[in-house]
């Protein structure tokens, strides 16, 4: 056994970006790095990655028979790590997270819970209930946005349209997983849009997820006077989730489906740049 395996279990990448994700809920909230103490700016980060982590291990837990058709070479299916030795390090992740909240507040600590219970509640039951499943998931991709300006108790404009639009792309993103997973789904019940309605109307539905989210980026405009970087970066993001829609309409195949899914990252990554050059 490696170390290596455990790593891949908590999905570093989306671990990592789940912790940036609170620094940037923190930024929005309060650009002013000098006002940042190290405490607060370690413990969100921990609090983020961990909580991350631990809901990528129990999801592959409790996924493990349907990833041994859908994808057999992650850690569990694929002999690397036992089942017992996964869900015991989701619950170390968990411990670690919970507990760096609770030295940061009352309602760091509520918030973080609530995360934890949704990614409970999601991979042992949610995902079964198909688009309910994916609104938990993106609930949890949206909390950090809310979590880091709850590190220092100061809620802004920017902070809310942030998480809103995470809410929304993940969304689609996670429809549109469901067209890459619709044959492991469909036999182990997993009652995804593409399993129950087939894989063009899940194409729409993700569509409208991703245009919702677009649709978001002008209120900025409308309600104050963002800067010029913010409008570039986000024309370009909105740009990107525009020709992801093109392409699953088109064609919404597993493969372009999978090509959509990936590509959907990059275009919340630029999302997430343009709102770090927000202040509402």
């Amino acid at each position: 056994m490696h170390i290596k395996h455990f790593v891949r279990l908590l999905r570093p990448v989306n671990s990592f970006m789940m912790g940036l994700a609170v620094l940037v809920g923190l930024y929005m909230a309060e650009p002013n790095l000098k006002s940042w103490t190290f405490q607060s700016v370690a413990l969100g980060f921990v609090t983020g990655f961990t909580l991350t982590g631990a809901s990528m291990a129990l999801n592959d837990y409790f996924d493990r028979y349907i990833d041994a058709i859908n994808e057999p070479n992650r850690p569990i299916p694929s002999g690397a790590i036992s089942p017992s030795q996964a869900l015991a390090y989701a619950i170390m992740l968990s411990t670690i997270g919970l507990t760096a909240s609770a030295f940061t507040s009352t309602k760091c600590l509520l918030l973080a819970m609530l995360s934890a219970a949704l990614s409970v509640a999601y991979t042992s039951y949610g995902k079964k209930t198909g688009l309910l499943g994916n609104m938990m998931v993106s609930g949890c991709i949206a909390i950090p946005f809310i979590y880091g300006a709850l590190l220092i108790e100061r809620l802004k404009i920017s902070n809310i349209l942030a998480a809103s639009t995470a809410f929304l792309a993940n969304t689609g993103r996670e429809v549109t997983k469901g067209i890459v997973d619709v044959e492991g789904d469909r036999k182990y019940g997993i009652n995804t849009t593409a399993v129950k309605y087939g894989n063009r109307i899940a194409s729409y539905v993700a569509t409208a997820l991703y245009l919702s989210a677009v649709l978001i980026t002008p209120i900025p405009t409308l309600i104050g006077n963002p800067s010029l970087g913010y409008l570039f970066t986000v024309a370009f993001t909105d740009i990107g989730f525009i020709t992801s829609s093109i392409i699953i309409l088109k064609n919404p195949s597993r493969e372009k489906a999978r090509r959509v899914k990936n590509t959907i990252v990059l275009w919340m990554l630029l999302g997430l740049l343009a709102f770090l050059q927000l202040q509402l």
